[in-house]
């Protein structure tokens, strides 16, 4: 039996409990056996109240938490100290993400890319056992996070990542050549990279089946995900001087042939998302895919407490004592 940290080593004692409410109804039947009468011919204009009366049933009331300690301590109450020690054998993850301008595009709420942002770092927070890095892409590539078990930190990246801080454009190979850097030296069981864009490729020097080949030659599985609407969207199509963007209605373009030629290269996956539920259900099923192996060890010791209860036991017969032989002491 535990409760809150605390178990008892003998919980069946703890039944003896039962019997205090009859013990009190006890004291309480027998209470003129405890108290002296004194006889008088009228009690009319006689009225006595002090703190003694109101307080005569204290040597009984101590009486009977004396008896509810020393069944606690019976029972053995125990500290659990418990120590966990956790071996994973974990996954290096590197996430690519498109931050081209389209990826404002507003078929997802708010945006294509916040909602990224938002289901990754959901997707972050569930591998906690995992080295994942961060790389990003638009007309070129660079690293925002090196593989990390410190999840704070990249999810912190993830929520700073902006569109237009780079060369604008879709270079798709080189998110996938930066991302495959950052894991050929990985000594990791499994290495993964989830490549996400909205767009065709169309800039850098390194195409995307080139990047895929050299994915492939370094043990790193691809899933790549296209990430937008099937039709129109509203996107981005002009830049105004103050920093904002003219949006008009685009038709959605994702190279997915060779998305799917990539993930088929790697062993991965190709993924279609149209909507921000459909992300969250490709992030949970790419979760699935890639477990990682946990093995627990759990040492527990504890530590007695009922010295505790055997010490106030002894403090309510020692006031018992005292209050019956002095403030409320009796004559028969």
């Amino acid at each position: 039996m535990t409760f809150d940290g605390i178990q008892f080593a003998d919980p069946w004692f703890l039944a003896l409990l039962l019997v205090l409410p009859l013990l009190a109804f006890w004291y309480y039947y027998k209470q003129d056996n405890y108290f002296a009468k004194v006889k008088i011919s009228a009690n009319q204009g006689l009225h006595v109240s002090s703190w003694k009366e109101k307080g005569r049933h204290s040597v009984q009331i101590l009486q009977i938490l004396a008896v509810a300690a020393l069944i606690v301590a019976l029972a053995r109450p125990q500290a659990i100290l418990q120590k966990e020690n956790v071996t994973a054998e974990g996954i290096d993850i590197m996430l690519a993400i498109d931050v081209s301008t389209s990826m404002l595009a507003r078929d997802f709420e708010p945006d294509r890319l916040e909602a990224s942002k938002q289901v990754a770092a959901d997707f972050v927070s569930n591998r906690k056992y995992d080295r994942i890095g961060l790389v990003v892409f638009s007309g070129e590539s660079f690293t925002q996070c090196p593989l990390t078990t410190d999840h704070n930190i990249l999810t912190s990246f993830l929520s700073d990542l902006q569109c237009g801080l780079i060369e604008n454009g879709t270079a798709i190979g080189m998110g996938l050549a930066n991302a495959t850097k950052r894991l050929r030296d990985s000594d990791a069981d499994s290495k993964v990279i989830i490549l996400l864009t909205d767009g065709i490729n169309n800039a850098g020097y390194a195409t995307p089946l080139q990047a895929a080949d050299a994915a492939r030659k370094s043990d790193v599985k691809v899933y790549t995900i296209g990430v937008g609407s099937k039709g129109l969207a509203r996107t981005p199509v002009e830049q105004k001087m103050d920093g904002s963007f003219v949006y008009d209605w685009r038709t959605v373009h994702i190279d997915e042939k060779l998305l799917m030629q990539i993930a088929e290269q790697t062993s991965g996956k190709y993924f279609r998302a149209q909507d921000v539920d459909e992300l969250k259900a490709v992030y949970d099923e790419i979760d699935r895919l890639e477990t990682t192996k946990i093995e627990t060890t759990v040492i527990r010791r504890y530590k007695e407490k009922y010295h505790s209860f055997v010490f106030l036991a002894l403090l309510f017969v020692f006031l018992q004592v005292i209050l019956a032989n002095t403030l409320f002491k009796t004559i028969v």
